[in-house]
């Protein structure tokens, strides 16, 4: 269960880039007919009312019990299973977008976002050609490093379209 807390923690801090709270509920607020829950949460901004984020549940042998649910240990005695549930679901998802999203769009999390980096390159008269190879040597890079990156180098739309095009996409640093 606490394994299983720690992770959630994880997730949310390192890869959805979420500030969360870890802990374990009262008597009251734990699943009922449970040993103990564990769970992290976290708040909304716009309001400051909190929000359950993920929980894990340590059941016991109560729900084993009731169903029967039994096993064979080592010494060939019969037992009861002691059970746990957890989830990480997509809550977590509605939760990032809550987080990281405003009236232009969602920016990801760099850990999440499918393109990293969009390197948009914005050639001049006479220049073209040393852009294009100044962004490419970039992208090289980049790649290098395992961030997921990518050049938009359509012609057909001006700068300010493609930032705006990412940015609505959520990429998280457009240069």
């Amino acid at each position: 269960m606490f394994d299983n807390l720690e992770f959630y923690h994880r997730v949310y801090k390192e890869v959805l880039a979420v500030p969360v709270c870890k802990g374990i509920k009262t008597e009251s607020e734990k699943f009922p007919g449970g040993f103990k829950t564990s769970t992290v949460e976290t708040w909304i901004p716009e309001n400051g009312r909190a929000i359950q984020a993920a929980t894990s549940h340590n059941l016991g042998q109560n729900f084993a019990k009731m169903f029967g649910i039994e096993f064979e240990n080592e010494k060939k005695e019969k037992q009861f299973a002691w059970q746990t549930s957890w989830g990480l679901t997509t809550r977590s998802i509605g939760i990032m977008t809550m987080y990281h999203g405003d009236d232009k769009g969602l920016v990801l999390p760099p850990r999440v976002a499918n393109v990293q980096v969009i390197i948009i390159p914005i050639p001049f008269k006479g220049k073209e050609q040393e852009v294009v190879k100044a962004a490419s040597s970039l992208y090289e890079s980049l790649k290098k490093t395992d961030i997921r990156v990518q050049i938009d180098s359509r012609d057909n739309y001006n700068p300010g379209w493609k930032f705006n095009h990412w940015e609505l996409k959520g990429v998280p640093i457009r240069l």
